[in-house]
């Protein structure tokens, strides 16, 4: 159900400065991004899977903590990575 190496090192390239830039929030909200779309997937098929749907919500607000952190931050950089990602329409 994780995320395969390969995947994480792809978006870990296309989000961070560098391919060790596991911690900035970017990577962190990318990652979680993949992870909310799988888990999101696997509910569509299995709609009884209570267990998953409660790690699920979890993940989302950890994704809403740290774009909560970045609006305060940075606008314009939130701006980019939203728009990057493709959360809002």
């Amino acid at each position: 159900m994780s995320l395969a190496r390969e995947e994480k090192e792809k978006i870990v390239l296309a989000h961070g400065s560098d391919n060790k830039d596991t911690g900035s929030v970017e990577v962190q909200v990318a990652l979680f991004t993949e992870r909310i779309n799988q888990l999101t997937e696997h509910l569509r098929q299995h709609p009884k899977d209570f267990a998953c749907r409660r790690g699920l919500l979890r993940l989302v607000g950890k994704r809403r903590n740290l774009l909560n952190y970045v609006h305060k931050q940075d606008v314009e950089r939130y701006r980019t990575l939203i728009g990057k990602l493709g959360l809002r329409k």
